[in-house]
């Protein structure tokens, strides 16, 4: 399954992390390619963006579902394609380091179903990892600029 893990050391504590992705309104909008996403409960949301695979763009919808809020430390969610054969998780884990420095990492996987999963896969293999560096850094610098670090 395609799968990417990124960690970055953030100097705030980790209360603050938890306050900001306690709210799927925070980090949704920072999703590489974000379109749009609506809020159907606290643990339900539908997410639309457009994924550039390279030699397509496409536009994709997820259903992502919280499994886990574990304050403060993290987040754990499974997506489901609404508009594609789709299945995945991904979490948001906060690791406190010291009063004022916490490790955030962010992990994503997806895998394809269907006639086309295998091939479709392969180009995941590189886009997964990818998305999750690039939404986990979205987040970090987001909280950065809200408290001013």
């Amino acid at each position: 399954m395609p799968a990417g893990t990124h960690s970055v050391s953030i100097p705030v504590n980790i209360q603050t992390i938890w306050e900001f992705v306690q709210d799927m309104n925070n980090w949704a909008p920072l999703v590489p390619g974000y379109i749009e996403h609506e809020i159907i409960n606290d643990r339900e949301s539908t997410w639309a963006f457009k994924g550039d695979l390279g030699f397509m763009k496409k536009t994709v919808k997820l259903k992502i579902d919280i499994k886990e809020w574990n304050e403060p430390s993290g987040v754990v969610f499974d997506l489901t394609g609404i508009s594609d054969n789709f299945k995945g998780g991904g979490y948001f884990k906060a690791e406190a380091v010291s009063e004022n420095e916490t490790i955030m990492a962010g992990n994503l996987d997806i895998n394809a179903g269907g006639m086309m999963g295998p091939m479709i896969n392969q180009i995941l293999i590189n886009f997964v990892p990818q998305t999750a560096t690039e939404l986990t850094e979205a987040i970090v610098n987001k909280i950065k600029e809200i408290n001013h670090v």
